[in-house]
């Protein structure tokens, strides 16, 4: 995977580790383990998954101590086994010790999200249809959850309300339909914004299409519906099912020939994968 740039993420784990350290600093380490004290350390994953967030974790190390050493076994994209060693760590010890919990929140936190993604893109095999994540991520971890969906093969929707325009229910009651909800964003957005539209019925997929728009959103249709929908578009706009889609029912949902299935559940509900620090 193509590696994200620093600046992106350093706030974020600096932010972690201003937290975790309060007003008073590592009180445990501090007391007892002597300043200068050198060691070394394993990451290492518990459980089998597929990895995320690895130059993340090792910047929290390094935020304290700029000279530790890192050898990566591991890279973000990549499954392990139950006890692989991710990365062998070789630093000031107080470092190693107060930076861990954040390192492994954040190591365990993106790689429990490439590990359903990657579970969810397996279970897609032979299908065209392309998982792709939401904006229903962890409040200041956006840029490294979305990286994370893409490190379990899957694709990114929107990073911000700025990225493109995606006219919902509420825009649609306030402007007092779709048609006129689409033309005053036609308006209001450069020639080169796209413009989506979540529907609830065939009728209103109709009027949708009927007024031009790039890309459809099917929202909370059955596979029935769907199949009806994607049959109605025949091909002219982009589709997009979304709406209670789980791994559970995930294969079914791309199986009505959708071009896209969101699923929230990648960042808001995917458990963390078991990873640990171990000095050796």
């Amino acid at each position: 995977m193509n590696a994200l740039p620093p600046l992106l993420y350093e706030d974020v784990v600096r932010r972690a580790l201003q937290e975790d350290l309060g007003l008073a600093g590592d009180l445990t380490t501090d007391a007892i383990v002597p300043s200068g004290t050198r060691a070394e350390a394993l990451l290492v994953a518990r459980e089998a998954g597929r990895i995320a967030g690895m130059d993340a974790a090792v910047l929290a190390f390094r935020l304290l101590d700029p000279g530790i050493a890192c050898e990566l076994r591991a890279a973000d994209g990549l499954d392990v086994e139950a006890g692989a060693t991710l990365a062998v760590l070789r630093g000031e010890a107080r470092a190693l010790l107060t930076a861990e919990r954040t390192a492994l929140n954040l190591l365990g936190r993106l790689s429990g999200i490439a590990t359903v993604t990657a579970s969810v893109v397996r279970s897609l095999h032979g299908l065209p249809t392309r998982v792709v994540c939401t904006r229903k991520t962890t409040p200041g971890l956006r840029v490294l959850e979305k990286q994370a969906v893409r490190a379990g093969g899957g694709f990114n929707h929107r990073f911000g309300l700025d990225a493109a325009v995606l006219v919902k229910d509420n825009h649609r009651a306030i402007a007092g339909g779709i048609g006129e909800a689409v033309e005053r964003a036609r308006r209001g957005v450069g020639h080169m914004v796209k413009i989506e539209v979540e529907v609830d019925t065939l009728a209103e997929l109709q009027e949708a299409l009927s007024v031009g728009v790039d890309a459809v959103l099917l929202d909370n249709m059955s596979p029935a519906t769907l199949r009806q929908a994607v049959r109605l578009v025949d091909g002219r706009v982009l589709t997009e099912a979304s709406g209670g889609i789980t791994p559970a029912n995930a294969r079914e949902i791309a199986e009505t020939g959708v071009d896209l299935i969101s699923i929230g559940w990648l960042t808001h509900s995917a458990p963390s994968l078991d990873v640990a620090l171990d000095i050796t």
